[in-house]
């Protein structure tokens, strides 16, 4: 089932008797559990009906001794294992859930790491419960997330600003949405989120910032880079070299492409570098600066300052020495 299929049901009080949650992406996994914990049972009925047990300190004996007890006034009991990628044997609980009882909405949080599928509780599950699949987001998906939660929300959020947003923040959707979370209380709703929204609440520079650079180097403007790699000097703990070196990897990766394209149309552009269609101008334009050569030798470069950024063959350079080196040789 999908995340979203998942809490609409809950939303509707449509149980499962097992949930078994489980994938590298912690966030989705929470956020079903959370909305259990929280909702299914009031508070007079949690004091008699809702169990939390946590991987380290249970195994599957206790599980399925505690699901298989009967709710006291109440129509369902809960019972969450919370850390069950620390349990032994969690396959044994196939056993169980092969016959669950009804009354029961059992949880297993099973985190940051997938589950095997061939085992026989994952295959169980499926047919008796719900088997969901946690995976996390590739870089390129999250900006389209963010539009989602903003838009769930009653908001709108500007392409850059999402861009700036997931670039700043990379793939932890937790400390996005938390971030998501801090905007949504300080701007009324309804807002469409811009880039000075984004400065203003979160403190991401609208002009100095990874995605600024990326533009400025497409456009082969060299006082603009000069200016934001000074910035980025000033802050290195803001913007640590291994990231700049890794987004700027995907920009070039991505130009190669676009080279490579035949139709070389908005829309098409857009689907196949996976980018939104605001941004398909700067790729036109840093195209047309960058030949297939000259990209060649940019993606050499960023490969030997990634490798620099993890002390690879650098004693003693910092972050900022290292990219004012990057970006000269990029630029000539």
């Amino acid at each position: 089932m999908k995340f979203e299929q998942i809490l609409n049901d809950l939303k509707n009080k449509k149980y499962h008797p097992i949930y078994l949650l489980a994938g590298e992406e912690s966030f989705f996994i929470d956020q079903i559990s959370d909305h259990i914990e929280n909702s299914v049972l009031d508070d007079m009925e949690k004091e008699f009906n809702q169990s939390i047990l946590y991987g380290k300190d249970t195994d599957v004996a206790k599980i399925v001794a505690t699901a298989k007890r009967f709710p006291m006034m109440s129509n369902h009991q809960v019972v969450i294992v919370k850390e069950a990628q620390e349990i032994k044997k969690l396959d044994e609980l196939s056993a169980y859930a092969e016959n669950p009882l009804e009354s029961t909405i059992l949880v297993v949080c099973h985190k940051y790491k997938k589950i095997d599928k061939r085992k026989s509780l994952a295959k169980v599950v499926k047919k008796s419960g719900v088997l969901f699949e946690s995976n996390k987001l590739y870089d390129n998906q999250v900006p389209d997330w963010i539009n989602q939660q903003f838009s769930v929300r009653g908001y709108t959020i500007r392409p850059k600003a999402a861009i700036m947003l997931s670039e700043f923040l990379g793939t932890d959707l937790s400390k996005i949405s938390n971030e998501i979370e801090k905007l949504v209380i300080n701007i009324p709703k309804g807002s469409e989120i811009t880039d000075d929204d984004i400065e203003r609440n979160i403190g991401i520079s609208k002009d100095y910032n990874v995605f600024e650079l990326q533009k400025a180097i497409g456009k082969r403007d060299e006082v603009k880079c000069q200016q934001i790699v000074n910035y980025f000097a000033a802050n290195e703990k803001n913007n640590p070299l291994v990231v700049v070196t890794g987004i700027l990897y995907g920009f070039f990766s991505k130009l190669l492409i676009f080279h490579q394209l035949k139709d070389k149309s908005k829309m098409n552009v857009a689907k196949a570098l996976s980018v939104n269609p605001f941004f398909v101008g700067d790729y036109q334009l840093a195209a047309r600066n960058f030949s297939v050569p000259k990209l060649a030798q940019v993606i050499k470069h960023l490969r030997e300052y990634d490798l620099k950024s993890k002390g690879v063959g650098n004693i003693s350079s910092k972050d900022g020495e290292l990219l004012k080196e990057l970006i000269f040789k990029i630029l000539h």
